[in-house]
Order: structure tokens, then sequence, then C-alpha cells
């Protein structure tokens, strides 16, 4: 037999209702916006272009056009833009990989172990603060293929990862630490049960920070690597051409990839981690 809601129960879904629709609200509002200023930036180089009315110049319209035939057509060596993308995004994928899971766990131990960290502290210092960028020429001599790119990659999202752990494992309240050794807990299920899920939101936002890095990385090494293949050589060929609406492609091909995958990072730390003000 059905029954009616509740007074209680009918404020409580109209309440619900009236916060989605004001979440829908706000969305749209924010799309708007983000169109509007999209629109006016497109506008202001347009106008900017014709006052300087040079030929190095790039052009909204030049970009777009020089954006469909790499897409359709190719560079000079006859890669698309796909091509491109895929060969760099595997390298970020591939050199992300291996930081991510190097980080966490070298920073667990040295977060449950400070003594290690402080032992190897004039090393690791002093290495985190040399630019990727300075590896590249020893990555070039000693390495080659994809393996100096996974190294470099590794160098830039490394640290952000390791240092974030580092730093939040000793912050882990020792009244967590001490409720499941009263009940038996031993040292590893302190680490799983307590200290990991401490820690998990500062090891989603050191990636971030590492993700952002594996890019600036990969176009830098790619520029000086000498492979034929990927976003950096795409702009280093159009550069040494002095075409700069293919640059601009290039550049903005970058910028939208890390874009997405801070977007889908982000996502991921908000759906896991709602009780957080993420942004």
């Amino acid at each position: 037999m059905d029954t009616k809601p509740t007074l209680t129960e009918y404020q409580s879904n109209n309440n619900v209702y009236k916060f989605k629709s004001v979440l829908r609200t706000n969305e749209l509002k924010q799309t708007i916006q983000n169109l509007l200023v999209l629109l006016l930036f497109l506008g202001l180089w347009q106008i900017v272009s014709l006052l300087i009315k040079s030929m190095y110049f790039p052009t909204p319209v030049g970009v777009l056009q020089a954006g469909i035939n790499l897409f359709s057509f190719g560079d000079l060596e006859g890669y698309t833009m796909w091509d491109h993308i895929m060969a760099s995004t595997i390298r970020v994928l591939l050199g992300f990989a291996v930081a991510a899971i190097t980080g966490v766990l070298i920073g667990l131990v040295m977060g449950l172990y400070p003594s290690l960290y402080q032992g190897s502290r004039l090393i690791i210092e002093p290495v985190r603060f040399i630019p990727p960028i300075a590896w590249v020429p020893m990555a070039i001599v000693l390495l080659s293929g994809t393996s100096r790119y996974i190294f470099l990659i590794w160098l830039g999202a490394f640290f952000p990862i390791f240092i974030n752990i580092l730093v939040s494992v000793p912050k882990v309240e020792n009244l967590l630490k001490d409720v499941v050794k009263i009940y038996g807990g031993t040292k590893s299920q302190i680490i799983k049960k307590v200290i990991i899920p401490s820690v998990l939101p500062d090891i989603i936002s050191g990636m971030r920070v590492g993700l952002g890095l594996a890019w600036m990385c990969i176009v830098a090494a790619e520029m000086i690597g000498g492979e034929s293949v990927g976003l950096g050589r795409l702009i280093l060929k159009y550069a040494e051409l002095l075409r700069s609406n293919e640059i601009v492609v290039g550049m903005i091909a970058i910028g939208l990839i890390g874009f997405i995958s801070n977007e889908l990072l982000l996502r991921l730390e908000k759906r896991l981690f709602k009780w957080r003000n993420v942004e």
C-alpha cells in the first residue's frame, strides 16, 4: 500500500531539488562566462594581428587552418597531429607511471622512517633543484629511444609526489594509529588502514603537480632528443621554418592535453574526497 510522504520528507526532497537546481544554474553561468572570455581573447588576438601586420605573427584563422591541415594531411614528414599527440602521450604516461610508483613507495618508506631521509638528504635535495632540462644532454649520451624520455619525465614528476607524501606521513594523527594498536593491529595493518588512506589526498595532489611537470619535460626533451615524432619535435620543426601558426597548434595541443589530464585527476580527487574543498 502506497503511503504519502511526510512533511519532513517532502521538505527534504524539495531542498535537494533546489540545491541541484542551484548547482546546474551555477555550472551554466560558469560555462557561459568561460565562452565569453574565450571569444574576447580570440577577438583581441585578431585585432592585435591586424595591427601588427606581420607574416610571422600567428592569427586565429591561420592557426585554425594550420590545425586542420596537420590533422588531415600531416606535417612535412607525413606525420599527422594524431601521431605527434599519441607519441608524446605514451611517453608521458610511461614516465609518469614510473614516477608515481616510485614516488609513493619511497615517500611512504622515508616518511615512516625519517632517519632514512635525513641520511640521504644531502643527495636528494640538491638533485631535486636541478631542472630536468639540465639532464637532457646526459640522457642523450647514456640512454636511447623511449628510455631517455621516461627518465626525464620521471625526474620532473617524481619529486612533487615524493615530497607530498614525505611531509604528509608524519602528520597522520597518532590517535588513529593507537586505536589500531589497541585492537592488536600490526605495523602493516596500521600502514594499510590508517596511513595510506590518510595521505591519499596528498598523493593525488602531488600527482596533479607531477603530471603538469611531466608535460613540460617531454616537450623540452623532444625538442632536443632527435626523435622525428612528438609534439615538442613538431614545434621545433616549424620554428626552424619560422611558421608560427603551426607552432601555436602544437602549443595549444599541449595545453589542452595537460588541462584535460589535470581535470581528470581533479574529478577523481573530488569524487574520492568529497569532504575536501578541492579546486
